[in-house]
């Protein structure tokens, strides 16, 4: 069966824009939407070479495709539901991403566990129906470069306390998103 439009995303910057991406309907999965993705690597500076980058609940992949798009040297993408692991694996594949990106079929929060590498970036969106980004931001500090950025996205505004320092939000319909880095303790 075909994807329907809003089972389709368009890379709005970079190698990519304007290739669109399909993906499966899944419990809870939904894109960060055009306008608020093009928000975001505004903030970040459009020009990702040399990042390395986290797109912790991947979903459809539009944060980590996005990143990789604009040159990020590496995205690893995390996805606990196989059929939407396959469908990032056949965006992927039909983009040509290569070594520079890893899928992992997995647990977000374990994952998070002491050994991995440190981010440039991490992209923090979990479903807006759970309570995974409580604890994905307490095991995050460990797993950060120097200076990172942090971009999490949620249904509800988000009071953020230390160390945690907001740089910069929005909002777009039910999507609050907010810039974060680690503040000094």
């Amino acid at each position: 069966m075909a994807p329907t439009a809003r089972n389709r995303l368009r890379i709005v910057g970079g190698e990519w824009r304007s290739r669109v991406l399909t993906f499966p309907d899944a419990l809870g999965l939904r894109p960060t939407p055009d306008r608020v993705r093009e928000t975001l690597f505004n903030w970040l500076g459009q020009d990702l070479t040399g990042k390395r980058c986290l797109d912790l609940y991947a979903g459809s992949g539009a944060l980590g495709f996005e990143a990789l798009s604009r040159g990020a040297s590496h995205v690893d993408m995390v996805e606990r539901a196989r059929p939407v692991v396959a469908a990032l694996q056949r965006s992927a594949a039909a983009l040509q991403a290569g070594a520079r990106l890893r899928i992992v079929h997995g647990d977000a929060l374990e994952f998070l566990r002491p050994g991995q590498q440190n981010y440039d970036v991490v992209f923090l969106d979990p479903p807006y129906d759970s309570d995974l980004l409580g604890p994905a931001l307490r095991a995050l500090p460990v797993h950060l470069a120097d200076d990172a950025r942090i971009y999490v996205e949620s249904a509800t505004s988000v009071a953020f306390e230390p160390p945690w320092e907001v740089l910069k939000s929005g909002r777009a319909g039910a999507a609050h998103y907010y810039l974060l880095r680690l503040g000094s303790s």
